[in-house]
């Protein structure tokens, strides 16, 4: 029987893993048992926080809305509720680019709204 020898196939493995943890710090980036310890943990992390991620845009959203409307005598609350007594079917994230980047148009739906 022939003798195989793996060691190109655990290289292979050391070698991915060590590409995929380039540009971690300390040992984490050379050392092979950091650096799946730091791979799982970053998969874990990039899976947890694709949701998180859209509350936190929403949450951002709602703050830049906020800041638009208080120089016409609104509050958040009471601006939202009124897009919605008048069933005024625009979202968070079209209202918030209009006020960052159409302050005109921005000002035309509060008067509307009014």
């Amino acid at each position: 029987m022939v003798r195989i020898k793996r060691g190109t196939i655990s290289m292979k493995r050391r070698r991915n893993v060590l590409a995929k943890t380039k540009g971690y710090r300390f040992g984490r980036s050379t050392k092979e048992r950091e650096a799946r310890t730091a791979m799982y943990h970053a998969g874990n992390y990039a899976f947890a926080h694709r949701r998180r991620k859209k509350g936190d845009f929403r949450r951002l959203w709602n703050i830049r809305i906020n800041a638009a409307i208080r120089p016409f005598g609104f509050s958040y609350n009471k601006f939202i509720n009124l897009l919605t007594t008048k069933k005024f079917s625009i979202n968070r994230k079209m209202l918030q680019e209009i006020a960052q980047t159409h302050p005109a148009t921005f000002k035309r739906i509060v008067e509307k709204i009014k």
